[in-house]
């Protein structure tokens, strides 16, 4: 989903806020966990999943697959998600009965 759907999906939701406070609360809202992600701390959104940094050890001897050369990689820091129990239950649910309605599907034909 992008964001102008996201957006939208909140003003449908909630006819009180128009779209320009939508948007606004969802820029702050991402701005927060940019912050908090640059200044190393942990984003925890129950029922949603957690947002980390993990650091990338540098490597030394990796190869450049086009060339085949020795190059250097540096350490570096990426973002990380993990999906909550609950999301990842919900997901899994919604698969079986897809796969259920899909087999379903094939048995009538």
């Amino acid at each position: 989903m992008s964001k102008p759907k996201l957006i939208r999906k909140i003003v449908k939701r909630n006819p009180e806020l128009n779209l320009k406070d939508s948007e606004e609360i969802l820029e702050i809202f991402t701005k927060c966990i940019n912050q908090s992600l640059l200044d190393c701390r942990n984003i925890e959104l129950r029922g949603f999943g957690s947002f980390f940094i993990k650091k990338i050890k540098e490597k030394h001897s990796a190869r450049n697959p086009k060339t085949g050369k020795l190059i250097y990689v540096p350490e570096k820091n990426r973002v990380r998600f993990r999906a909550s129990k609950k999301l990842k239950e919900l997901i899994n649910k919604w698969n079986r009965k897809f796969s259920l309605l899909v087999i379903h599907q094939i048995k009538k034909k």
